[in-house]
């Protein structure tokens, strides 16, 4: 019989996994997730910012597996998992697994803040990116009408928590959109009066990534207005202001968080599987610690057995893919009892855009920046979209809205059921 494996999460680890797997017959594999379609988190923040449809970078399950003949896809919540009976519990039903793969990725981390956690806009999937656009959206409609000088600038400034790949993108953006767009289409706004807050707790932006990258950073978003606010913290948010480590604080209706990652819960897991934020314990073969039968890959895991990543591999698209491969690879070599591949990550590099026209990259032996760098990252972002239809429509649309500089999807949209009373 066909080995049934579950594989929960349609994110890069989970979508790869499932390529590396269909029409063959050994297996029997089940994609869960809540969502029905994957999507592009690199390029969440366009979509956060009105520059590009979330239609861009998703793209339905069902769809996706059409053609393969041994994936089905169940969308629902993972509610538990039960190693002793081999059965993972989702909120639309329980289904039995001889091995399971985790693949959930990460969510927001609040580092247990109350109040950051309630009243801040995270921008994690697509859902949370809308509601990030209608917000900003409505905020600059409230500030165009609004005649107090002390309230126009509490609703005109906007504070971004976290100085890494997806703080600096987004607030480059969000400093081109107010150039572009603001002076024309908001005349009624002191725009003197708006400011964009770049804070982090770190002495550098982009801290992974090359010196050459940090200083072009910051000296870019500076040239855009950008007030960049380093070795401080967010300690609080309460009464429409930002509250810094510091003492001082910052009035804002606007704190958009990018600070940091925490592994999503997965209920029934050992406690001696879950290591530092929440990510699962495995080892060199992506095999949970203390289970049988259970993997995790992706941003969820923490592997401490390659040489070259001795405090575990960074959170990022590449290792994703490349461990979800890796275990596609195993799976095969278990039906035919050979030897496992131990996982060894291919470091090909990081990026970041900064602004129009231009972008940072750090190769593994030499970093570049400027025009060839932002085609670069064009590229190497619409590479690995999941259909040649969402590859062609971004790269279009691209095109389109670099030159206009005026994305035209700035409607306020509010999803609401209708009714006959309505």
């Amino acid at each position: 019989m066909a080995k049934h494996i579950i594989i929960v999460g349609g994110g890069f680890a989970g979508v790869n996994l499932i390529k590396s797997l269909k029409n063959d017959s050994r297996f029997r594999v089940t994609l869960v997730d809540k969502n029905n379609y994957h999507f592009f988190p690199p390029l969440i923040y366009q979509v956060a910012t009105s520059f590009i449809q979330a239609s861009n970078i998703s793209y339905p399950f069902r769809k996706l597996i059409a053609d393969d003949n041994n994936v089905h896809f169940h969308m629902g919540s993972l509610v538990k998992v039960n190693p002793e009976n081999k059965t993972i519990e989702t909120d639309t039903g329980t289904l039995y697994y001889d091995y399971l793969v985790l693949a959930l990725g990460t969510e927001s981390n609040f580092f247990g803040m109350e109040n950051v956690q309630k009243c801040s806009l995270p921008m994690k999937n697509i859902e949370e990116a809308l509601y990030l656009r209608n917000h900003m959206l409505l905020t600059l409609e409230e500030a165009a009408r609004n005649k107090d000088i002390r309230i126009a600038q509490r609703l005109q400034n906007i504070v971004i928590a976290g100085g890494g790949p997806t703080g600096v993108e987004l607030a480059g953006m969000i400093a081109e959109m107010g150039k572009y767009i603001a002076e024309k289409e908001y005349p009624e706004m002191k725009l003197s009066l708006s400011n964009i807050y770049l804070i982090d707790a770190l002495p550098t932006l982009l801290s992974p990534m090359s010196k050459m990258a940090q200083k072009t950073a910051y000296d870019k978003l500076q040239k855009l207005g950008v007030k960049i606010i380093l070795n401080v913290s967010v300690k609080d948010y309460t009464d429409n202001k930002v509250v810094l480590s510091d003492g001082k604080f910052i009035e804002t209706e606007t704190l958009i968080w990018t600070c940091g990652v925490i592994g999503r819960e997965v209920p029934g897991l050992p406690e001696e599987s879950i290591v530092k934020g929440r990510r699962i314990s495995v080892d060199a073969f992506n095999k949970v610690s203390h289970t049988n039968d259970i993997y995790a890959v992706g941003d969820i895991c923490l592997q401490l057995t390659d040489e070259k990543f001795p405090k575990g591999h960074p959170q990022l698209a590449q290792v994703a893919i490349q461990q979800a491969n890796n275990l596609g690879t195993n799976f095969k070599r278990m039906e035919r009892s050979e030897k496992h591949n131990s996982f060894k990550y291919n470091d090909k590099g990081s990026m970041a855009i900064i602004s129009k026209f231009n972008a940072v990259v750090d190769l593994p032996k030499f970093s570049f920046n400027g025009f060839l760098a932002w085609l670069t990252w064009l590229f190497i972002h619409v590479i690995p979209l999941v259909s040649f239809r969402s590859k062609i429509r971004l790269a279009l649309d691209w095109f389109r809205l670099f030159i206009t500089n005026n994305p035209s999807i700035r409607m306020i949209l509010y999803p609401k059921r209708n009714t006959k009373n309505e």
